[in-house]
């Protein structure tokens, strides 16, 4: 049977038993530890080194700081880009959103009477026609006794005038100047020339004040429309404009407003009243001194001074020329006295009593808003740049603060706050010793975004 090659079954076996030891033999030889070297055989295994060429990033060239302001300043370039293409946007629009802007301050002048009318059972449609009725009534039975007066006074002015005119002459002449009746010749012939020489100018001048004529007839009739739906419907207005931003930002957003428009209401109020009393006071002393058109006048002190600071300065310029040319030198120097009374009254009086802590701005941040708006946009852009700025004082710092969309404590916008670190603290200070006086009687809590009769209502976050 030796030496018999095996077949079939017999076969097979053996090849599978040759593998298994194969097998077994190969994971042997894995698994055998290394074979004993003696220690003077021993070597250090020689290191194996990599080299990759790499080249230098800008992390490792630039400075951080350089970094730091070169990443600031692109982020500068784009905003500076952002806010060009946003006026551009602002004046191709102007026509439609200079109205819309007045017929908000108006708003805000006029909804606490159509909100009285309304909490009285009036219907929002009929409180808001009812107040449009009386603001017209009011502004156009005002703007009819002005120009009555001023046509009824035209005459005497301008016989006034021409006798101020001769005697300015007579002391330039006769005056330390000692200008003669031939150079004052010269003078007025050179404006004459001037006249005739840029007479295409006025053509043009006449021709825009036209168009400008036809866009403020324009805007009259838009601000009516805005300020009627604002009057009737604000508060649904600012609802839907809050449910088109993100879930998470519309309670934020819509409570910001709701301070937002404590803040222009107390402004609009406060500065409104500042103005009657300047309008007042230089209307007195103008009528007193039996200056021509004191009437006039003092509704031109009354609109400048919605322009804060310069406003009331420079419709008061105004005055004192109408009574230096009109009535003389001495009665100039008596209303330059009223005038500047009337404005120490305003800045040390009546703003810190009537404004309050409606609107609490820097005088820094007045100046420069006010010229930047005028820069800007004109005379509209000097009226309505307090206000804006007040308003995006009292919105950011509520975000700031409240980011969830939290109401404050105490119900007052926070943006009202003392500009002084110093007297808000003084102020915090009162406000805690009344609390701890009287614990028993915590701060309203705010459970709604607005009032009824508020427009900035409560916006839900679903």
């Amino acid at each position: 049977m030796t030496g018999t090659p095996l077949t079939g079954r017999g076969a097979w076996a053996q090849t599978l038993r040759a593998r298994a030891r194969a097998r077994l033999a190969e994971a042997a030889s894995r698994n055998a530890p290394p074979p004993f070297v003696p220690a003077g055989d021993l070597q250090e295994p020689t290191p194996v080194m990599v080299v990759q060429q790499q080249r230098p990033s800008t992390d490792d060239v630039l400075p951080r700081s350089v970094r730091t302001a070169g990443a600031w300043a692109l982020r500068f370039i784009l905003f500076v880009a952002a806010a060009y293409l946003f006026l551009r946007v602002v004046g191709l629009l102007r026509v439609v959103i200079i109205p819309v802007v007045v017929a908000l301050l108006l708003a805000a002048l006029f909804q606490p009477a159509a909100a009285a009318l309304t909490r009285r059972g009036m219907k929002r449609s009929l409180a808001a026609g009812l107040v449009l009725v009386a603001a017209l009534l009011l502004v156009f039975g005002g703007l009819g006794l002005i120009v009555r007066t001023f046509i009824s006074q035209i005459d005497s002015l301008s016989t006034q005038v021409g006798d101020g005119v001769n005697e300015v002459q007579d002391w330039l002449s006769r005056g330390p100047l000692h200008v003669t009746e031939s150079q004052l010749s010269q003078y007025v012939d050179r404006v004459q020339a001037a006249v005739t020489q840029n007479q295409g100018a006025l053509t043009s001048g006449a021709l825009s004040t036209a168009t400008t004529l036809g866009e403020v007839v324009t805007g009259f009739f838009l601000v009516l429309f805005t300020l009627f739906f604002f009057l009737r419907d604000g508060g649904q207005i600012w609802s839907f404009l809050c449910r088109l931003l993100p879930r998470e930002a519309r309670v934020p957003t819509a409570r910001a407003g709701h301070y937002s428009w404590h803040t222009l209401v107390s402004y609009v109020h406060a500065t409104v009243l500042v103005a009657f009393v300047d309008a007042v006071g230089i209307g007195i002393g103008l009528f007193v001194l039996r200056v021509p058109l004191a009437l006039p006048l003092a509704a031109l002190v009354f609109l400048g001074a919605f322009i804060p600071v310069v406003g009331a300065t420079v419709t008061g310029v105004v005055a004192i020329l109408v009574a230096l040319v009109a009535n003389g030198p001495v009665t100039a120097l008596i209303v330059l006295a009223v005038v500047i009374a009337v404005q120490q009254l305003e800045g040390h009086v009546l703003q810190p009593l009537i404004m309050g802590r409606a609107v609490a701005l820097h005088p820094l941040a007045v100046i420069l808003a006010i010229a930047t708006g005028i820069v800007v946009a004109g005379i509209v852009g000097g009226l309505i740049a307090v206000p804006l700025l007040a308003v995006l004082n009292t919105a950011i710092r509520y975000l700031v603060r409240h980011p969830s969309g939290e109401p404050t404590a105490d119900r007052e916008p926070p943006g009202t706050e003392a500009a002084d670190d110093g007297r808000a603290e003084a102020e915090d200070r009162a406000q805690a010793t009344v609390r701890q006086a009287d614990p028993s009687e915590p701060p309203p809590a705010d459970t709604s975004v607005a009032d009824d009769d508020e427009p900035a209502p409560a916006v839900s976050a679903t």
